[in-house]
């Protein structure tokens, strides 16, 4: 590899708006980010599904799976 031509690769302090705070690795030193895995609803398992149109009933009447 070629030398002086690659960026910084730091340790990076992650803190999200939820108060979570991790480490990795980046470019940057800190970042600040809106949403983490520990407030991400997806992985705190409360999603919910948006529904306008009865498109989730229609789909578990089809496939019976109500």
């Amino acid at each position: 590899m070629k030398k002086e031509i690659h960026p910084n690769y730091v340790a990076c302090a992650v803190t999200c708006a939820c108060g979570n705070e991790f480490e990795t690795k980046s470019l940057q030193a800190a970042m600040r980010i809106d949403i983490c895995n520990e407030c991400h609803p997806f992985f705190t398992g409360s999603e919910k599904i948006v529904d306008t149109a009865g498109r989730v009933e229609k789909f578990k009447k089809r496939y019976s799976m109500s």
